[in-house]
């Protein structure tokens, strides 16, 4: 396999990261987070003139089919800068799932507002106490005629606080799981939005027979929720390779600039050996991401490859942020400090979908799957 970008990919990887250094140094990041809705829909609107928000959907439906490998580059892009602007939860998730589950009326009705970044999404699946990988989902839809209604609770639903339509997971009368749209204005709708750790937004949607729009038809979307969740998965671990890149950048830089007992740090060997074990910790989580990415680009998107990689990433990500921290001192954790921000990033991205108890509870239950296996 060729892991050498293209020209055009390059340009692509470029543009964004010159797009996100214009507007996100780490002052200007916190004024924006600070905001009510906490990212620029000015930076928004320049994703979307650049084609950034389309790269992931066909032709037919606005985007510009480039594919996993040119998605992830800009979530990396992404996860480098700490850019708080959705673009995996209000348009890779929910637009993902519209477009493979969709009528082609919803999917032209839709997607391309989505795509010139004129409409923003939220997938509302997880639910209380409900851990993923389960889709037993307490929510559930009823029938009123030729329409559905749903009743349930969802929480939580990543930039939910925002979304202009919801995409709900919900039991089907007849079983299985069905996926429909909702609006956040309809009756039986409440919307309860709230800040999260990492400095970005969420919120709880309170369902009382809601009115929907059953998105397809009224077959088992099961499948294509695994395979969006899995897609999600990889770009997780893209925009994570991005954040641990700069954490490390940070940390060498400030070893080479702070001074103890007359000499920069990084003239103590251990700080340095410790430095070289981040980087180690690094370089495997991008070999995990990339076969991660390289499995989708191959059209097979398998839960296992994706629990993998979140595993050895989310590994990573602890080790790389712990020793960032550490080896910044009090600083580390200081609000004005970039570093502390990445590592809130990196902490919450290893509890997104699952964390790394739910990702080796699902390799260790297809180590039966295989005649031998060598820790």
């Amino acid at each position: 396999m060729d892991f050498e970008l293209t020209d055009e990919q390059v340009m692509l990887r470029d543009t964004v990261r010159d797009l996100l250094a214009r507007n996100y140094d780490p002052e200007s990041r916190l004024k924006i987070t600070d905001t009510e809705l906490g990212w620029s829909r000015d930076v928004w609107r320049q994703l979307a003139e650049l084609g950034v928000l389309g790269l992931s959907f066909t032709e037919e439906d606005g985007g510009v089919d480039a594919g996993p490998v040119e998605t992830n580059l800009v979530l990396e892009e992404v996860g480098r800068r700490l850019a708080p602007e959705p673009i995996l939860d209000a348009v890779l998730v929910p637009g993902g799932l519209i477009a493979r589950v969709g009528s082609a009326e919803q999917r032209q009705r839709i997607l391309p507002e989505v795509v010139e970044g004129n409409k923003l999404l939220a997938f509302a699946h997880a639910e209380p106490g409900v851990r993923w990988p389960s889709i037993e989902l307490g929510t559930t839809a009823s029938a009123q005629g030729d329409s559905y209604v749903l009743t349930g609770i969802k929480n939580p639903v990543p930039h939910g606080d925002c979304a202009d339509e919801f995409v709900v997971s919900a039991t089907l009368p007849g079983g299985g799981v069905g996926l429909f749209l909702v609006a956040p204005d309809a009756a039986g709708v409440v919307r309860k939005p709230y800040r999260t750790v990492d400095g970005q937004r969420g919120a709880q949607l309170e369902l009382d027979k809601a009115p929907a729009e059953l998105l397809g038809d009224n077959a088992d979307a099961a499948s294509a929720i695994e395979t969006t969740i899995v897609h999600a998965q990889a770009g997780l671990c893209a925009e994570s390779i991005g954040a641990m890149e700069e954490a490390l950048r940070l940390t060498a830089e400030y070893l080479r600039t702070r001074k103890q007992f007359g000499v920069t740090l990084s003239k103590f060997q251990t700080l340095t050996q410790r430095a070289a074990n981040m980087y180690v910790s690094l370089e495997l989580a991008r070999g995990m991401s990339l076969y991660a990415t390289a499995s989708l680009a191959d059209g097979t998107a398998d839960p296992v490859v994706a629990s993998r990689a979140r595993l050895q990433v989310g590994r990573a990500a602890r080790n790389v942020g712990q020793e960032a921290i550490q080896m910044h001192g009090g600083i580390g954790v200081t609000a004005e400090y970039p570093v502390g921000h990445y590592v809130a990033r990196l902490t919450a991205i290893e509890r997104t979908l699952g964390g790394g108890l739910e990702h080796l509870r699902v390799l260790t239950d297809r180590v039966g799957d295989y005649d031998l296996a060598e820790l």
